[in-house]
């Protein structure tokens, strides 16, 4: 196995971590969401927020590295336009993904308190989970788009 092989793969890794993790954050959140439960809300928002910094924040750091690295061992210029798209749409979706983990933070300490007081979920919630769907729906969509360039350079 060559260098450059061996960093592709991971790199392949790091996008497949990225799109795994927030597809399984997304799901598990709204599954929890629907049932309206605060202890099941603040324990599921719990671990998202555990799988965010251990999982996508890892791979969030790692995709520019092992991607320069690429670069550099492939003698691909940083002017490819599907390598700036892409640049950018990482830029974009990290713009999203950002407030998205705040957002998370709070919704479980809302859930947490109302669990506590054995009260139902506050008006604040309800607003954070329609602005952390509005926010992730982009952000994972970049992703995927990112994701097809990688693949294709169709430019």
């Amino acid at each position: 196995m060559t260098l450059y092989f061996l960093v592709k793969f991971i790199h392949v890794l790091g996008a497949i971590v990225i799109l795994g993790t927030g597809t399984g954050i997304a799901f598990f959140m709204l599954m929890a969401h629907r049932t309206q439960q605060p202890e099941f809300i603040a324990r599921t928002a719990s671990v998202v927020v555990i799988a965010d910094a251990i999982f996508t924040l890892s791979a969030v750091i790692l995709q520019p590295v092992s991607g320069g690295v690429l670069m550099i061992l492939s003698a691909t210029s940083i002017t490819e336009r599907w390598l700036l798209t892409s640049l950018a749409l990482y830029a974009i979706a990290g713009l999203f993904w950002v407030p998205v983990v705040f957002m998370q933070i709070e919704m479980r300490d809302l859930a947490r308190k109302a669990a506590a007081q054995s009260s139902a979920l506050p008006p604040r919630y309800f607003v954070l989970f329609r602005r952390w769907f509005a926010f992730g729906s982009p952000g994972f969509g970049a992703t995927v788009l990112i994701l097809w360039l990688m693949i294709a350079k169709p430019f």
